[in-house]
């Protein structure tokens, strides 16, 4: 027999009354019903104030006064495809602005390889969250991303460094990320200034910002008539750095002189490779990183596009907070922040050669 939601929400309220304190995964067992199912009837009572939501567990509220809006109370769950690189800066500028609101920040990684983002968030989801900031493993060259569980989150939710379909139902969530285009364009200008009239892009395939940088280089080409050169694919990354050597030092030998790299694990293991085939930068050709992960660190340091990964982080933590506060009434944000050009070493003199 089907019961209706009132009634299920019914059932959830009694359950609890009679425990005091039930975990979300026990009281689904409970009544028989799905988890995801029960989230989303418990936060509907919790945002009526009839239950409290707490690391996965549900209970009466309390008789004091309500949470401070402003994210005191608050758990976030952060959902990541990776560590120790990129997203590490992300989560760190999540994680203070977090810490400056009284709010709690809890981490789940997705890795690249992984197809199923939603195992991760179905287990976020048991620490009684909030709140959602969500990096879908989007990957270019895979076919239309898979939006449509996204509408059954029990929680608000706001992308980070991931832009929905516009024709999807996922557009309609918040969402804050680096704008990679104005990134390669920042590039691009600064390479046009030094003289320089064909830019070489040599790019990964296997991440969303990599495809963001391809479709950045195309326009920003056209955009300042800069001399088209075909895109160098980096299949294996960290591991066919030999060939992609060979394949801008065959670049250099048909003029181009300039060389735009996602991202510095290539750019930084290519140099020594280029050396040893007698071309050094900023002398014999120049060379930009995009990422500014490690860049810095490198011998000789590269210029590098550095996207605001702090500054993303802490914006999607506090657009989380205000929605929370806000709800429906708030108008759906897309965030875009623009990344800087930091000049070093490897680039920065007239044009080589």
């Amino acid at each position: 027999m089907t019961i209706t939601a009132e009634e299920r929400r019914d059932r959830i309220l009694a359950v609890v009354r009679e425990r005091g304190t039930i975990r979300v995964v026990d009281l689904a067992a409970r009544i028989g019903t799905a988890p995801v199912t029960v989230r989303r009837d418990v936060a509907a009572l919790a945002g009526a104030g009839l239950l409290r939501r707490s690391h996965g567990a549900v209970s009466l509220p309390r008789d004091t006064a309500a949470p401070d809006r402003a994210g005191h109370d608050r758990t976030i769950g952060m959902l990541v495809p990776s560590i120790g690189s990129y997203f590490d800066e992300i989560i760190d500028g999540a994680r203070a602005a977090a810490a400056g609101a009284g709010a709690r920040l809890v981490l789940g990684i997705s890795t690249y390889e992984s197809s199923d983002d939603r195992a991760q968030v179905e287990q976020l989801l048991d620490a009684g969250l909030d709140g959602l900031l969500l990096t879908p493993n989007w990957r270019p060259g895979t076919g239309p991303v898979d939006t449509a569980w996204l509408r059954d989150l029990p929680v608000p939710a706001v992308l980070v460094e991931r832009h929905a379909p516009a024709d999807s139902t996922a557009a309609r969530l918040d969402s804050v990320g680096s704008d990679h285009g104005q990134g390669v364009l920042l590039a691009l200008r600064h390479l046009r200034a030094l003289g320089h009239e064909s830019v070489a892009l040599a790019a990964r395939l296997d991440s969303w910002t990599a495809g963001r940088v391809r479709a950045g280089y195309r326009d920003g080409v056209a955009l300042l008539g800069l001399g088209p050169y075909p895109v160098i694919d980096i299949n294996r990354p960290g591991v066919e750095t030999d060939l992609l050597a060979t394949r801008i030092t065959e670049a250099v030998a048909d003029g181009v002189r300039a060389f735009l790299v996602h991202n510095d694990q290539e750019a930084i293991q290519l140099t020594p490779l280029l050396r040893s085939r007698g071309l050094r930068t900023p002398d014999d050709l120049a060379l930009i990183s995009y990422d500014d992960v490690f860049a810095a660190l490198a011998s000789p340091a590269l210029t590098a596009v550095s996207p605001p990964k702090r500054a993303v982080g802490a914006a999607a933590l506090e657009l989380m907070l205000r929605r929370i506060a806000g709800g429906p009434a708030l108008p759906v944000h897309h965030l875009q922040l623009l990344p800087e050009l930091k000049v070093r070493t490897t680039c920065g003199g007239a044009r080589a050669g």
